[in-house]
């Protein structure tokens, strides 16, 4: 014969096991949970604060500008050029003493300056004729050609040859017909001459 209300007292029991489960839950949930964390104190937030402030470089400022440099002064002006000396006769010729060589047509001489003092002459010379005249002036050493013939009047050779303005030239040649224009020296006279100017000196032709 099978055990009456058998259903029901299993039923109960599941019922209480889960009333007791429950309370134990609601019992848990209930109570306060403590922290394993703990939550950093005032103090502590404001002294890492103050930490990290200290690790920031403070910027340096300074207490004055620099000063400003101080222009420049200007250079000083150059000094006015030294005036010419005025010129001078030269000492034995009718010449400026600037001059290297000295002619003069009316007295048909020449001589050689050095240093504002005749060195050499007066030598007998002729110069140019009617038509052909040697102009006066102050001109200068063009070139020199031992060798040279005349380009214009049939190869004629004029030894010695000093040119000082265009085909004007000291060189050897007669003294008693006048010449083209060139100034007519001795033999001995035009290699004196020859050796003595260089391309660059004065040559003065006073009348």
């Amino acid at each position: 014969m099978r055990p009456l209300h058998r259903a029901p007292m299993t039923a109960l029991v599941t019922l209480a096991l889960a009333a007791s489960l429950i309370c134990a839950v609601v019992l848990q949930v209930g109570q306060p949970r403590s922290s394993t964390i703990a939550a950093p104190s005032q103090k502590s937030v404001v002294e890492s604060a103050q930490d990290d402030a200290s690790t920031v470089p403070t910027p340096t400022v300074p207490s004055a500008l620099p000063p400003l440099p101080t222009p420049a002064a200007p250079p000083p002006p150059p000094p006015p050029p030294k005036p010419r000396p005025k010129p001078v006769k030269a000492k034995g010729a009718p010449c400026w003493s600037t001059a290297d060589a000295c002619v003069k047509l009316s007295s048909n001489q020449a001589w050689l300056i050095r240093d504002g003092k005749a060195v050499y002459g007066p030598v007998k010379i002729t110069h140019g004729r009617k038509g052909w005249l040697t102009p006066s002036g102050s001109f200068k050493v063009s070139f020199k050609n031992a060798d040279h013939k005349s380009s214009l009047f049939d190869d004629a050779p004029m030894p010695n040859s000093v040119f000082f303005n265009g085909g004007i030239a000291f060189h050897q040649g007669s003294l008693s017909s006048l010449s083209h224009g060139c100034i007519h020296l001795s033999s001995s006279a035009s290699e004196r001459f020859f050796g003595a100017l260089s391309v660059g000196d004065v040559v003065q032709v006073v009348r």
